[in-house]
């Protein structure tokens, strides 16, 4: 993988998580993927396509309540670290709120990502 095709499924994360779409979801990871979003908590891992695409759409945020921007960090092969941030808009009860963002990836010989674990600390 390089830098630019790392770049490019980050857009298309962002792209999959604000039209909830499940193709475009499923064209994000390999069918055996393993997807962690609290990798300390097993109950938040996701493993296989059908369990990640059921995941995503279990916990659907409004897509205009947030926006969020990440980049490669480092690429070696097929592995990558992305880092970034995520920003939700104040809505309702909450306040403003900013995350950042650190992402593992490994990617597969089709530039599916086959391993993918979230770590993530909301600003101060």
């Amino acid at each position: 993988m390089t830098h630019e095709e790392v770049q490019a499924w980050l857009d298309g994360y962002i792209e999959a998580w604000r039209t909830n779409d499940e193709s475009s979801i499923r064209a994000l990871f390999s069918t055996a993927a393993v997807y962690s979003y609290r990798p300390w908590v097993s109950e938040h891992t996701a493993r296989g396509i059908d369990d990640i695409v059921a995941a995503w759409l279990r916990h659907e945020d409004d897509p205009e309540a947030w926006d969020a921007r990440y980049h490669p960090y480092v690429v070696e092969d097929e592995r990558a670290v992305a880092v970034g941030w995520s920003r939700y808009e104040a809505r309702d009860d909450q306040t403003e709120r900013t995350y950042h963002n650190a992402f593992l990836l490994r990617f597969d010989h089709e530039g599916k990502c086959a391993e993918f674990s979230e770590f993530y600390m909301l600003e101060d």
